[in-house]
């Protein structure tokens, strides 16, 4: 049975949502967001509160009826108060900074990373004197804030040995030991 399917979604006053047989839309101070509902899972809304059914119990309708609720949670969530990820960088010569939606990342290669980041997403960039320079990356859409902060980690994942990489703010890296010293 799954848990997540059952719960019903509060939506919060200054939310609009609108359900168009399998499309779902939802609207808010932040933005608006649409989602497409499909393998037989039916969405009501009753009283400012959404409910996703189910069909029957076989397996694929169990794991999407969690999968949309969550879904949808997130577009309510995410148009009422929206997500942010903090990344640090951390090493010697790290730097970032912005020009609008463009992101210019020196992370110790020979070039600079400069990055594009879609409109939906704002950006903001610090550089404070003894302290590792930080990225917010703060959007509506749930998905699309963690997809491009994903891809701005891959450009130098956090190494085990000094520590030195992108990551995010408060993550704990495990480290190994290095090699020892010759006797």
């Amino acid at each position: 049975m799954s848990r997540i399917g059952q719960a019903p979604i509060a939506v919060p006053a200054g939310v609009e949502v609108t359900i168009n047989g399998n499309s779902v839309s939802v609207k808010g101070k932040l933005g608006e967001l649409h989602q497409e509902i499909t393998g037989g899972i039916t969405v009501k809304m009753e009283d400012n509160t959404i409910t996703l059914e189910r069909p029957s119990d076989a397996k694929e309708h169990k794991a999407k009826h969690g999968l949309y609720r969550a879904l949808v949670n997130n577009m309510v969530v995410g148009v009422s108060e929206g997500f942010s990820h903090t990344l640090e960088l951390i090493g010697v010569g790290y730097r970032a900074s912005n020009q609008g939606q463009i992101l210019d990342l020196s992370l110790g290669y020979s070039h600079n990373f400069l990055i594009n980041i879609p409109s939906e997403v704002k950006i903001e960039t610090t550089m404070e004197k003894g302290k590792a320079p930080t990225i917010k990356l703060t959007s509506h859409d749930k998905q699309l804030v963690g997809a491009v902060t994903a891809k701005i980690r891959s450009l130098r994942k956090p190494e085990p040995y000094k520590g030195k990489g992108i990551r995010f703010q408060g993550e704990h890296i495990r480290r190994k030991a290095g090699k020892s010293a010759a006797k």
